[in-house]
């Protein structure tokens, strides 16, 4: 699979982003500018005034924007850089393929870019890429190494009044640190120096297809890290070269806790993390809630002990680690005392881990979702269904609002009215209103003091937006 091009052949080609402003794609054109490449770009968000903020932002710093009617194609030397996914008929491919242009994939871009760099470090496994991403970019930075981050969430800690979109991190060409996607199989591409390996459960393929694809991954890298409280993951260590393991339930691996040590708040975690290979006990101050963030700190730790990073260095930067936008972001709190959070929530196992959260401290919770496609839907709809009936308690509610959808031809026969059902039928309180604005006028009419509202989904730049506008309505 996939268009790896060598530095050479990409060095300081131009490079044309059609959907620029999406989540995988803007990180990656602050990268490539800052690596000596001409960037410009496209995408439909612009075109019908959605996000100005963000356009603006890149037209002021050097990206050339244009509609997407094919105007921003103009030589066969530019490159360009569209998801797999799009059709021949949109007005940039259709022109690219008249000029000659070469055309590459998001993945694929990465892929060479990531290779290119003498030490490279993927972040794999189903769920906590992007917070892991961020954490072991806040260890290395304040290590003061100067990497190169790819990420698919915006990292509080980069971000400026230069770069509010700080999901990109442009460092050192040779130092680069990106979280990978299985999804699309595009995991496959790359060659890391050090491979992290934070779990392996069902998302968008096979359990059989993420073995296999997972089990690559750990076996190219130098050194794999991998999370012994995954049955999956740890199943994969035989794979591997060399690993560094880390669990907190699993105290045999080579980086763990003490479990009564562990101190949990609504605000963040403390524990005492174990070196078993050392025999060394250190203090672990982690400014977020959540066990699954605690595993996520050790994966961080894990891997920068793997590229030589005392794990003290480790444990201190993380106690100023802000975290990522949309990954449990405490929006606002109402005069009434109702607080707003915003969640990239959109697969089982990332709802749980949210809703694990909220539910360890006291406060009912209504999760709000907006499923995030109606394939994923499909596939995963019945397990979705379990986790909010599992995680939530009799006085919380879920609402779900109708998938996104952007047009096409995809199959909408399983929507989240039948979600809403398989909620029901498992013992959870939950309602189908198809407007998003339908569902904040809901919630605003349930909503009591020291209730917890939680926005999950993805693939959605307005959710955050829809989170803001929640408190300024709430009593």
């Amino acid at each position: 699979m996939g268009q790896i091009l060598s530095a050479s052949r990409l060095s300081g080609r131009p490079l044309f982003f059609c959907g620029i402003g999406g989540s995988g794609m803007l990180p990656l054109a602050q990268i490539a500018a800052g690596l000596g490449h001409p960037v410009a770009g496209s995408d439909r968000s612009r075109d019908q005034g959605r996000t100005p903020e963000k356009f603006a932002w890149l037209e002021e710093n050097g990206f050339a924007l244009f509609p997407q009617d094919g105007s921003g194609i103009t030589s066969a030397e530019q490159i360009l850089i569209a998801s797999a996914a799009i059709e021949n008929t949109v007005p940039e491919v259709a022109r690219a393929a008249e000029l000659g242009c070469l055309r590459m994939s998001r993945a694929e871009l990465l892929a060479s870019l990531f290779n290119a760099a003498g030490n490279a470090i993927a972040i794999g496994g189903t769920s906590g890429k992007s917070t892991t991403t961020g954490m072991i970019a806040w260890i290395l930075h304040e290590y003061g190494l100067d990497p190169t981050v790819m990420n698919g969430a915006v990292m509080k800690n980069f971000v400026s009044a230069a770069n509010p979109f700080a999901s990109a991190a442009v460092g050192r060409s040779d130092l680069f640190v990106s979280e990978v996607d299985e999804s699309d199989g595009s995991i496959a591409l790359y060659q890391p120096s050090i491979a992290v390996l934070l779990n392996v459960s069902l998302d968008h393929k096979s359990i059989e297809e993420l073995r296999v694809l997972f089990g690559n991954f750990v076996a190219k890298a130098g050194t794999a890290v991998i999370n012994l409280d995954s049955s999956e993951a740890g199943y994969l260590t035989g794979r591997a070269r060399r690993v560094v393991s880390f669990a907190v339930r699993n105290g045999k691996a080579d980086i763990t806790v003490d479990p009564d040590s562990i101190d949990e708040s609504p605000l963040g975690i403390r524990a005492a993390v174990i070196d078993n290979r050392a025999r060394e006990v250190f203090s672990l101050i982690l400014p977020m809630p959540g066990r699954h963030n605690l595993s996520n700190a050790l994966a961080a730790i894990a891997c920068a002990s793997a590229a030589g990073i005392p794990i003290n260095y480790s444990v201190y930067a993380l106690r100023s680690f802000a975290g990522l936008a949309r990954r449990f972001d405490v929006i606002g709190t109402s005069t009434g005392g109702i607080t707003v959070i915003d969640d990239f929530g959109h697969n089982p196992e990332k709802c749980a881990a949210t809703l694990r959260t909220l539910k360890a401290t006291p406060g009912r919770v209504i999760a709000f979702f907006q499923p995030h496609g109606y394939g994923p839907l499909r596939q995963m709809g019945e397990e979705l269904a379990r986790t909010f009936a599992r995680e939530l308690g009799p006085e919380d509610i879920s609402i779900l609002c109708d998938p996104v959808y952007f047009g096409g031809t995809v199959d909408r026969s399983v929507g989240s009215a039948r979600i809403v059902e398989l909620i029901k039928a498992a013992g959870g309180s939950a309602e189908h209103v198809p407007s998003r604005e339908a569902c904040a006028t809901r919630i605003a009419e349930i909503a009591k003091p020291a209730d917890r509202i939680v926005v999950m989904g993805a693939r959605d730049d307005t959710l955050t937006e829809f989170a803001r506008s929640l408190v300024a309505r709430l009593p």
